[in-house]
């Protein structure tokens, strides 16, 4: 019986996985020198613990089950719930503000389809107790440089929700959280049918459809003329002169919502090219979720970058990494087996394993693509060395293995 892969996973090739760690390398060195620190949290947790932060609705997306203890748990959906609790069983007397990086697989019960899979990945950040624009710009601008450095060009979408909560603050918490929920999904339609049903103030309704459409350079100002001067408004244009200063382009945007309660202040969201329809390829913003999980008034900024989304545009090339391949004969093995331990302190090697001929390991060399063979007969071992062939030009040098590693090192 052939067993398959269950729906919605991959099997990653060795090809594929070169690159895929190859990138994840490169997003791990940026955030490590902006100086945030790598944490871990378990695969699965208490399910309580993404009801509290996402309602019981969200249970229907996951993959939760009861243990032998008859405890309820679920695979983790995503990373920022953890992270949250992780800080308040373990960090709030670590000094602040804390600067945390993930990248782990998660795990979501939906139906498959191009871009989004039941098993993915997420590279996040963390940043924790600061309440300052400085914190929120330097996380956005962490997350414009990471798609920078793998070649990812990306359309950076900003907004200060503090702005649109504050016109919506004359309203029920619940009519709060449902439009914003219908901002985030841009379904106006539903939104204005939902302030007719609750007979919102002409005025606000007004003011609120005006306030969403606003994008682009001007968009602070028009929101000046349609809710006045704000405390709100002001911080906003704080970050955006911070962004300014890091350099990062930016479009204003009053629609962005991210539609979760949590959410504070600043959100952003970044789409990328040659995606389709489906081309958010990170999201974050301000948030308070750690008095939710039992901690104290402590505020948050960070985002998540869909890690499967980004391999699916990103076109670097990943370094080759080909192995020297030794060539020897049945009585020369076990001196190939001592040549290769050596250099596999410098390099990757591969040592024939199948009891090949003379020819058909030189075959097997060259369609690996091997740049460099070592042959190891009798001569080259009364003589103490090996003879290194440059596979592309023919030309072939009688060395020891102590010149062997300068020359290919020094490459």
């Amino acid at each position: 019986m052939k067993i398959t892969k269950p729906r919605g996973t991959r099997d990653f090739l060795p090809e594929d996985t070169k690159k895929r760690r190859y990138v994840e390398s490169i997003l791990r060195q940026v955030v490590k020198n902006w100086g945030f620190s790598e944490v871990i949290t378990p695969t699965f947790e208490n399910l309580e613990l993404f009801t509290l932060k996402s309602g019981e609705g969200i249970i229907g997306e996951l993959y939760n089950f009861k243990d032998k203890g008859d405890r309820e748990m679920t695979l983790r959906p995503e990373l920022t719930a953890p992270v949250m609790r992780m800080y308040v069983n373990e960090m709030q007397a670590h000094q602040q503000p804390l600067k945390l990086y993930y990248f782990e697989n998660c795990f979501r019960y939906e139906r498959p389809q191009k871009g989004r899979f039941r098993e993915f990945w997420q590279f996040g950040v963390e940043l924790i107790g600061s309440r300052k624009m400085d914190a929120d710009a330097e996380v956005i601008a962490l997350a414009t440089e990471m798609l920078k450095t793998v070649g990812i060009k990306g359309d950076l979408n900003v907004n200060n929700l503090g702005v649109i909560r504050h016109l919506l603050s004359v309203l029920e918490s619940e009519e709060q959280s449902k439009i914003m929920r219908l901002v985030d999904k841009k379904d106006y339609e539903g939104l204005d049918t939902f302030l007719e049903e609750i007979n919102a103030p002409a005025v606000l309704r007004q003011k609120l459809i005006e306030l969403i459409s606003l994008t682009g350079n001007d968009a602070i100002t028009k929101a000046r003329d349609i809710l006045g001067d704000l405390p709100e408004i002001d911080d906003f244009q704080e970050l955006l002169t911070m962004l300014d200063a890091y350099g990062v382009e930016y479009t204003i945007n009053f629609g962005i919502a991210r539609g979760l309660d949590y959410y504070t202040g600043t959100v952003f969201e970044i789409y990328a090219e040659g995606l389709g329809a489906q081309n958010q390829v990170c999201g974050g913003g301000s948030y308070q979720l750690i008095q939710l999980f039992g901690g104290g008034d402590v505020p948050s900024t960070g985002f998540g970058l869909g890690f499967d989304r980004i391999m699916e545009v990103c076109e670097l090339e990943t370094p080759d990494d080909v192995p020297v391949v030794i060539i020897a004969k049945d009585s020369t093995r076990l001196d190939a087996i001592k040549a290769a331990n050596k250099l596999r302190e410098h390099m990757p090697v591969y040592n024939d394993l199948m009891k090949r001929n003379f020819k058909a390991q030189l075959s097997y060399a060259n369609n690996m693509g091997a740049k460099h063979v070592l042959i190891i007969g009798e001569k080259e071992v009364e003589a103490s060395k090996v003879m290194l062939k440059d596979m592309s030009s023919g030309e072939q040098e009688l060395l020891t293995i102590d010149e062997v590693i300068q020359k290919l090192t020094d490459r």
